[in-house]
């Protein structure tokens, strides 16, 4: 991110590939037999328009988590992408991660660029845990259609909790990509620069934003809460110093959203 959505993905692929798969994954849990208990939450989120937009646009906000029996539910930060642990050892998980990242038109440029498509961003992310209160985690995507780059995150959170009664995290994030991603949001090609007056601009990989993230999920009652978060991100290297960015973007990438939550299932007693 910034990506089109934080959790967007959430609302695209969590009803068709994590409902499913939840009675698997539920194999391993300590408690099989406990019964299970569902948080859903449903809001709104601006975000910008695309990577290194200066206009936030509306989006919907959809997160999804499962537990049994009176386990807290796990914690996952609000920008990380779809996934679920294959590998699962002491405080590791590693698995599949899957991002979706909107398009961009020229429109929403308000200059004649080139359109980038929607795309699918696959690829896997690990994770450990040290304790109840600290986590590190890094990501790799490559995209299908559209940018057709490698994106990469790395970020650590803080994590204080009260079981489910309320949870904060907050921690610094680095985004990383190739060229080829580079080149489809911040550069400029020879046809553009024709077109827009900018200057060509043809970026490389490495480094592409720094900044932080946090969150929090507060229940008012057994069943209903809040989920909300903020994140903000400074685009650096040549993302920063895209002709894009500068005429008609901002290195200042913010985003933030607010959604209820209702809760359901679990042990009769709670």
């Amino acid at each position: 991110m910034i990506r089109n959505s934080p959790a967007l993905i959430r609302s695209a692929v969590a009803a068709a590939l994590l409902l499913p798969a939840a009675p698997a994954l539920a194999k391993d849990d300590d408690q099989p037999k406990e019964p299970r208990r569902t948080r859903i939450a449903l809001g709104g989120q601006f975000v910008p328009s695309y990577p290194g937009s200066d206009r936030l646009v509306p989006r919907p906000l959809f997160d999804l988590s499962r537990s049994r029996g009176d386990k807290p539910f796990r914690f996952e930060a609000p920008d990380e992408s779809f996934g679920f642990g294959l590998i699962k050892t002491g405080g590791l998980r590693v698995g599949p991660s899957l991002n979706y990242e909107g398009s961009r038109t020229a429109k929403d440029v308000g200059a004649p660029m080139d359109k980038v498509g929607d795309t699918i961003e696959v690829g896997a992310f690990a994770q450990y845990q040290f304790g109840e209160n600290f986590r590190i985690r890094g990501e790799g995507r490559k995209g299908l259609g559209g940018h057709d780059g490698w994106i990469g995150d790395l970020g650590a959170d803080y994590i204080a909790r009260n079981g489910d009664k309320w949870l904060l995290s907050i921690g610094p994030r680095v985004t990383l990509s190739d060229g080829r991603y580079q080149r489809a949001w911040f550069g400029v090609t020879p046809a553009e620069s024709v077109r827009t007056g900018l200057a060509t601009w043809r970026p490389d990989g490495g480094i592409q934003a720094v900044g932080a993230t946090a969150g929090l999920i507060t229940q008012f009652s057994r069943r209903w809460g809040v989920y909300s978060y903020a994140k903000y991100d400074r685009l650096v290297g040549d993302a920063a110093r895209s002709p894009v960015v500068r005429t008609f973007g901002s290195r200042d990438q913010f985003s933030g959203g607010l959604a209820l939550t209702y809760t359901w299932g679990g042990n009769k007693k709670n």
